[in-house]
């Protein structure tokens, strides 16, 4: 059988995990590949420390240049986190003529188009499955197999960290912090977690997966977003009242022919897909024209979920399919049409509402009145007490002696603009006794 040479950058904990499946299932990766892949080198920072992969001594290099110099070597999984040095270090082997694979989605949302012009400038190919949702085929589902269609609509569990928080909240009771830690001390969030819980990392992630679904060119700052930090016990248990689960949704849609991007906390219909979600996985929803609603959930962070999705771009790589697709797909091109991002104050959404407010008469009608002066419609209203609340209240001209009780709002659709100044509004009068809590319905 031929062989193919293959090389590591960086032996974290996903590139020790690639390591692993190369050398320890070679019969299997061979199989798919048409041939034998062989690892020729792993570029770490340090030799002298132990290694996290048991990986012959004889490949195990400081320099990149050595990978760079072994023209043999085709194609390389660059594995290191961040934006430096890994920007320099994937320009470098694209410029070596190497092909690259890619797990970092921090990297591909703020650099993409450099790195993939430069890898159409020197004919090679970038594959970065693992970017999105670990384990998870995505990327090659929204590029490939549904590519026939026009997707319509695109939302997701995107951040497992997340995930695990919310439903350690809902499950179990836990409040934010308890949850937090448990997170950290299991390895699923890290020592300062906020990338994951604030929804910048979703954010990133979308990006990626606009761009691939309907060719937007965003910046991921640019998303709207909202994390689970401020989350309290009490909008689960109201939600769950209602039938809902509370998810941080990542979410893509077209509408009047514009993008709706946002990151939010949502509630989702119980018994949906999405809402079954538990613990650290992710799922994506994706609607096409043609095929209609298709669902994909899995692991979507850890070693060897991550490694899995490493270890079939590089065959993918190996066998010629990733080099036909990304010259194919015209990712980060400039001559791609596209598509107009919409203002996100003119999205529309269902929404929950928490008030808390002083329990004397006239109270919901100040509020319907305010809500209704922004064209927003109640659907439903539950009047709860407010025990268990975080919020502290403010003075009021009657000395703050009134009880306060809490008003569950249903919307009928609103305008996020429209929703934001009514909140605004609200959170003036003096009935009301601390900031509302906002969140989309789905």
């Amino acid at each position: 059988m031929n062989s193919t040479k293959v090389a590591i950058v960086g032996l974290g904990t996903v590139g020790s995990g690639v390591a692993e499946i190369l050398l320890n299932h070679a019969d299997r990766v061979a199989r798919h590949a048409g041939s034998q892949v062989d690892l020729a080198h792993v570029v770490v920072r340090d030799k002298s420390k132990p290694l996290r992969a048991e990986v012959p001594a004889s490949i195990v290099t400081e320099s990149l240049e050595d990978v760079i110099a072994d023209t043999d070597v085709k194609v390389v999984a660059q594995l290191i986190g961040g934006i430096e040095p890994a920007r320099s270090i994937m320009l470098k082997l694209l410029e070596g003529g190497k092909d690259v694979v890619t797990a970092n989605k921090a990297l591909l949302a703020e650099h993409g188009a450099e790195l993939f012009s430069k890898a159409r400038e020197v004919g090679r190919s970038i594959a970065f499955e693992a970017s999105v949702a670990g384990g998870i085929p995505i990327i090659a589902n929204i590029s490939q197999c549904l590519s026939a269609n026009q997707i319509t609509s695109l939302r997701g569990i995107l951040n497992g960290t997340s995930n695990f928080i919310v439903s350690q909240m809902e499950e179990l009771g836990k409040d934010y912090a308890e949850a937090l830690k448990e997170a950290q001390d299991l390895g699923y969030a890290e020592a300062d977690p906020a990338m994951d819980v604030d929804g910048s990392d979703a954010a990133q992630k979308l990006a990626i997966l606009a761009h691939l679904a309907f060719g937007a060119d965003v910046d991921w700052n640019e998303i709207p977003r909202e994390g689970i930090a401020s989350l309290e016990i009490v909008d689960m248990q109201c939600a769950a009242e209602l039938g809902f689960r509370i998810k941080l949704l990542a979410v893509a849609s077209m509408s009047n022919e514009q993008l709706e991007l946002h990151v939010s906390p949502t509630l989702v219909k119980r018994g949906t897909p999405l809402a079954e979600v538990r613990a650290a996985f992710n799922a994506v929803s994706v609607e096409g024209d043609a095929v209609g609603p298709v669902f994909y959930q899995g692991q979507g962070a850890g070693q060897m979920p991550t490694a899995s999705a490493v270890a079939a771009d590089l065959i993918d790589t190996v066998v010629g399919r990733a080099s036909i697709t990304f010259k194919a797909t015209e990712l980060w091109s400039d001559g791609k049409p596209r598509i107009q991002l919409g203002d996100p104050k003119q999205s529309r959404s269902r929404y929950y509402l928490r008030v808390i407010v002083r329990d004397r008469p006239g109270v919901l009608a100040e509020l319907a009145s305010v809500l209704g002066k922004h064209d927003v419609s109640i659907a439903s209203m539950i009047q709860k007490a407010a025990e268990g609340s975080q919020q502290g209240p403010k003075p009021s001209s009657d000395g703050g002696s009134t009880p306060v009780v809490s008003l569950i709002i249903m919307t009928h659709e609103a305008l996020a603009g429209s929703m934001a100044k009514a909140i605004g509004e609200i959170d003036e009068l003096d009935a009301v006794t601390g900031p509302s809590v906002r969140m989309r319905v789905m």
